[in-house]
């Protein structure tokens, strides 16, 4: 049985993950969902990766799944901690040394051509159930700025087996620009879900399928 590291994206909490973490663990594994301190103004990349650290303590058997903006938390984690697998969902992909607010402008994201959408549900909860996607708004936080454009420690991407993972309905990341930023960044192609950008939420059934199948071709090291 594997240990499921799920880290959240920006603005929100580790609740995001609670479907998720209900069918893994009714199957038998762990996980592991910290709320990063996003709110934080004195808290940058190095401090969330801190707080993944410290959440996941001395457990084995890792494997890291983050969700978009986690994609920048989840390669530093590999660095410090011994992990199986990485899988990002609906990710972003940075490069070592890589500042969050750089990343729109290096990855050409306003040339992709894309529908424009001003509501917070129709860009990101667009198929989660109405209750359900009124509740993520209500715990979500305000995403601190304060230290967006600092480099990013990354070195190199972790010598860690990685797994993209798609939306196909994903309207912040479209499957054009995530195949695009997935080969050019990591040299791998995207596998994809039916959904928007917040599959936890809107697919927790399949997504744990998916999540326990990767584990599942990768064992133990």
């Amino acid at each position: 049985m594997a240990t499921f590291v799920l880290i959240h994206g920006a603005g929100d909490v580790g609740w995001y993950w609670h479907l998720v973490e209900a069918e893994l663990r009714a199957r038998g594994h762990v996980t592991v969902a910290p709320d990063l301190p996003c709110d934080d103004d004195s808290a940058g990349l190095p401090e969330y990766t801190d707080t993944v650290v410290d959440a996941i303590g001395d457990r084995t058997d890792v494997v890291v799944v983050a969700q978009s903006f986690g994609g920048f938390v989840a390669p530093l984690v590999c660095e410090r901690v011994a992990v199986e697998l990485l899988v990002l969902v609906a990710p972003m992909i940075p490069t070592p040394g890589e500042a969050p607010n750089d990343y729109w402008d290096r990855t050409g994201y306003a040339e992709e051509e894309r529908e424009e959408y001003d509501d917070t549900i129709a860009l990101f909860l667009q198929d989660v159930p109405p209750e359900l996607a009124a509740e993520a708004l209500a715990r979500g936080r305000d995403q601190s700025d304060a230290r967006m454009g600092e480099p990013c420690p990354l070195r190199a991407w972790p010598d860690v087996p990685t797994r993209v993972l798609g939306c196909r309905d994903d309207r912040l990341f479209t499957p054009g620009f995530l195949r695009r930023v997935a080969r050019e960044r990591l040299g791998l192609v995207p596998d994809e879900i039916d959904g928007g950008h917040t599959p936890a939420l809107s697919r927790p059934h399949e997504l744990a399928d998916r999540l326990e199948a990767y584990a599942a071709e990768i064992g133990p090291r």
